[in-house]
């Protein structure tokens, strides 16, 4: 494939936006150009998303204006990845006949050759960048599609991983965040059996990083010494993803999770007792088969309980080939599902309200990530996404903000004298 220009569509998690990032450096290291809409690209790739409905109905409907555009441009070449390219690729070329190439979510693209490196560490853009560690899933969450698309779970070596993040930093690289479908339970399939905390600590001696984030855990996964790393280690930020799906044992059980709500509830309990402030963030699914008002009340008042600083939120859709969409019947309406949505996003936007409110007048560290709308913007070690404005060049630096103003969404303030 002789280089031209590209156009590359995403979708999805962190994890796609990380490996578009590397398909773009590994493109650009080819010698192709970046092509914003599209018009002039000689290359288009979907890196697509099926863990929800709404996102396989964007694909699909990208997938089919492409079937026109190569009508009428029979030299472009379309590729697929992302997650819905599973193992029956000779099914998605009957199906999807005017698309080039398939490959499935992390792999080395069909076009590149064997001498060329995979994954290729990505170019910076930004004092932020995603390093995944490990592909795929062991649990089989009832609902969940992932482990059907990425596999089982596959680690990186450690010492790889540190060897990108020291790539990274000495081209400008200030914060790295993690990413594994269940990070927690990164290196169980590698020799030696290294942990996430191992890792947590190579990365956290290199010299130049300021800050280390990681996603997604698992409340059956996560240990206390992984806690205890967390609290102990200057790099690693106090935020912890912990995704709880629901407040109801009966529906847990149903979903396949392995822990029930108490000992989430003392997990969250041991999580603050061992990081002061930390930033708790949770993801919760409404409507899953079976799930009755009560159930859902139960899933409400444990956000009231526990006081998440954020809340993702989604209405369940059936995902063909899951244990759920075999075994349970969705019986719950989808106007009933919206509503549901709908009460959880109002409950957490009050919780979320009243949590940042509290930094109104307090100095708290940013890393600045770029300039939006005339202001800069970053994110405390909390995650909390900061807008100030200043003369200075602040993209990279570590800030000071005097906190002004505040919404469940975001925090307004004032830098100080002070950048690192």
């Amino acid at each position: 494939m002789s280089p031209g220009k590209y156009h590359l569509w995403t979708i999805g998690c962190q994890m796609n936006q990380a490996e578009s990032d590397r398909l773009a450096s590994c493109l650009e290291a080819q010698g192709y150009t970046p092509d914003a809409d599209g018009a002039d690209a000689g290359l288009i790739i979907l890196n697509s998303c099926v863990v929800r409905q709404s996102a396989e109905s964007r694909v699909l409907n990208k997938l089919y204006r492409l079937k026109a555009l190569k009508k009428s441009r029979p030299g472009l070449s379309i590729a697929l990845t992302g997650c819905l390219v599973d193992s029956d690729i000779q099914s998605l070329k009957k199906r999807f006949p005017y698309v080039d190439h398939f490959f499935k979510p992390g792999e080395r693209p069909p076009w590149l050759g064997e001498d060329t490196p995979w994954p290729i560490v990505p170019q910076v853009t930004s004092p932020c960048v995603m390093v995944t560690i490990m592909q795929g899933c062991d649990n089989f969450c009832t609902y969940c599609i992932v482990p059907y698309r990425r596999g089982r779970e596959r680690s990186r070596l450690p010492a790889e991983i540190v060897s990108e993040v020291r790539e990274l930093v000495s081209a400008g690289i200030r914060e790295v965040t993690l990413l594994g479908q269940n990070v927690d339970s990164y290196g169980r399939d590698l020799p030696g059996r290294p942990e996430l905390a191992d890792l947590l600590a190579e990365i956290n001696g290199i010299e130049g990083l300021a800050r280390i984030r990681f996603l997604t855990s698992h409340p059956r996964d996560m240990s206390r010494r992984l806690i205890q790393s967390v609290a102990a280690l200057d790099k690693v930020c106090e935020q912890i993803n912990l995704p709880v799906q629901s407040g109801d044992d009966g529906i847990l059980k149903a979903m396949r999770r392995d822990y029930t709500v108490a000992h989430y509830r003392d997990l969250i309990a041991e999580i603050r007792a061992a990081i002061p402030g930390v930033a708790i963030t949770t993801d919760v699914i409404v409507g899953f088969p079976g799930e009755s008002r009560e159930q859902f009340r139960h899933t409400c008042v444990l956000l009231e309980e526990l006081r998440f600083d954020a809340v993702h939120v989604a209405a369940y859709s059936v995902r063909p080939g899951t244990i759920a969409a075999r075994e349970y019947p969705d019986d719950v309406t989808l106007a009933e599902k919206k509503a549901r949505l709908g009460m959880v996003e109002e409950l957490q936007g009050k919780i979320a309200g009243e949590i940042n409110n509290r930094l109104i007048g307090q100095s708290v560290e940013v890393l600045v990530e770029e300039k939006d709308r005339g202001k800069w913007r970053g994110r405390t070690r909390t995650g909390k996404l900061v807008f100030f404005s200043d003369k200075r060049h602040c993209a990279g630096e570590l800030v000071n903000v005097k906190i002004t103003d505040a919404s469940p969404w975001s925090l307004k303030g004032e830098a100080d004298a002070n950048i690192n």
